[in-house]
């Protein structure tokens, strides 16, 4: 018998996990990525012999890695080296306070301890939530496709109902009340693309990942995973196509046909886009559409981002792998992100250095640097916009360090807005997708079925179920059942 023909649009995490399993389910897969290397946001610039990751550069939630590769019958390990960090990170409040989150949770709880008397008390109390919401959340809600509000209402997710109307914000409040330690427990739900102060506190499960499972990284870089998987899916019998934009999705009737792509037309019986939910919709007659601008634009978008990848001449002091400088005020820096939508006057920024681990990342006695400042989606972007927010990051870096670090630059890059939207076409620019805001969540984010075309599906960071690297895995396998599951005959 024929195998039916898949074609993805997206080189993505959520496209190379849904090509594997539905390779391993008997399909014929072709993935069609717009660039010239495969992995989406997740790709790589180097430059006189530094490297740096692009889009992620935290590796968090190893199990989710790991039950991904164990599907096929293989481990992590197999195709990339994992190291735990310790520190995970360290988190700058101003120049003479400074915390650093090491790898074991009754480390933790000691320097929470010195910190705020009975706070690592609190901490454990709050952790064993944390765990009960991730084994929740992790076994019986984010791997459901998000058909049906009753694959999440159970007895366990009913007696859970508070925690989704108290947020992070309040929750972390009832815990410790040092402002510093708050942001620390605050900082995980970043990830989801919202305001603590917007998400429900069931989603605190992010500090489970954080505190228990640990900080890792890649040996290599993040693209090490991208690699791994590319691995994998090749020996399943996916076909990747780079540089094949596509510019046409053509139906007939009520299923597509094939795609135009800027080289050649691509036939198919199913098409799953793993690109940005919305561009893949302006490809469709109107008629097709299942979501308005007026849908796309109420929506609450995660930040984009402003990122600088910088080559140091030598190492940095007082710096680790991940260090996140909170040394201005979250709340008037989220303001501008999701209310007001301007840029910050004092933005928050990350800085990964992963030179401190990895000796891929830099040559020899000199540092790679990566600096990321959350904004809001959309913003006017241009050189000297950019250049003025470098000069405010160095100048926080070297008043935070107490160091000169300018004179040791030996080349920046910089990615911003129109960079997100050209490479990807990602909806204003946005770098993460949707936020993960209580009606946002599950089965009020956009389908991975089409309504209006029968053979097309979706997957990735608009969809279920949410932003990041570990749902985005998620997200290619529940499509990929969703599709054997509808086409059986």
């Amino acid at each position: 018998m024929k195998k039916k023909k898949v074609i993805i649009m997206g080189s993505g995490f959520s496209s190379l996990s849904a090509s594997c399993y539905l390779a391993q389910a008997g399909f014929d897969v072709t993935i069609l990525e717009k660039n010239d290397t495969i992995g989406g946001r997740a790709r790589q610039f180097k430059k006189d012999g530094f490297v740096f990751d692009i889009g992620p550069t935290f590796y968090w939630m190893p199990d989710v890695f790991e039950s991904f590769f164990n599907d096929f019958k293989t481990s992590t390990t197999n195709f990339y080296a994992l190291k735990k960090l310790n520190p995970a990170y360290k988190v700058y409040f101003n120049k003479d306070e400074s915390i650093a989150i090491e790898d074991d949770l009754e480390k933790i709880k000691s320097t929470f301890e010195t910190i705020e008397p009975n706070s690592g008390k609190a901490l454990q109390k709050f952790m064993k939530k944390s765990e009960d919401n991730y084994n929740i959340a992790i076994k019986d809600l984010v791997y459901n496709p998000g058909e049906s509000v009753f694959e999440i209402v159970n007895w366990e997710t009913i007696t859970k109902s508070g925690a989704f109307i108290k947020t992070i914000k309040n929750q972390v409040a009832g815990y410790v009340k040092n402002k510093s330690l708050q942001k620390i427990l605050e900082f995980p739900v970043l990830f989801l693309g919202a305001k603590p102060s917007n998400t429900p506190s069931f989603y605190n499960f992010m500090n489970y990942a954080d505190f228990e499972l640990g900080t890792w990284h890649p040996m290599g870089g993040m693209y090490e995973v991208v690699k791994g998987i590319e691995k994998l899916a090749l020996s399943l019998g996916v076909k990747f196509e780079t540089n094949r934009s596509v510019t046409a999705i053509n139906l007939d009737g009520k299923q597509v046909k094939s795609v135009t792509t800027t080289q050649q037309d691509y036939p198919c019986d199913i098409l799953l886009s793993g690109a940005d939910y919305h561009h893949t919709e302006t490809l469709l007659p109107e008629a097709f559409k299942q979501y308005s601008e007026l849908y796309w634009d109420k929506k609450t978008f995660a930040p984009s981002a402003l990122l600088f990848f910088v080559g140091f001449d030598k190492p940095i002091d007082k710096v680790t792998h991940h260090t996140l400088f909170f040394d201005t005020d979250f709340e008037a820096h989220a303001e501008t992100i999701y209310d007001t939508k301007t840029w910050p006057e004092k933005p928050l920024f990350y800085a990964s250095f992963p030179s401190k681990t990895d000796a891929v990342a830099a040559p020899e006695g000199k540092e790679a640097g990566i600096f990321l400042m959350p904004i809001a989606p959309d913003l006017e972007d241009t050189p000297e916009i950019r250049a003025k927010y470098f000069d405010k990051l160095m100048t926080r870096l070297e008043d935070t360090i107490g160091s000169d670090v300018r004179s040791h630059i030996l080349f920046k890059e910089s990615y911003c807005v129109n960079d997100f939207k050209d490479d990807y076409n990602s909806y204003k620019g946005n770098a993460y997708g949707l936020a993960n805001t209580l009606l946002q969540t599950h089965i009020l984010r956009p389908k991975l079925k089409s309504k209006k075309v029968d053979n097309l599906y979706f997957c990735g960071q608009l969809t279920v179920p949410g932003p990041g690297v570990p749902p985005s895995l998620i997200s290619g396998k529940i499509v990929s059942e969703l599709i054997s599951k509808y086409s059986k005959s």
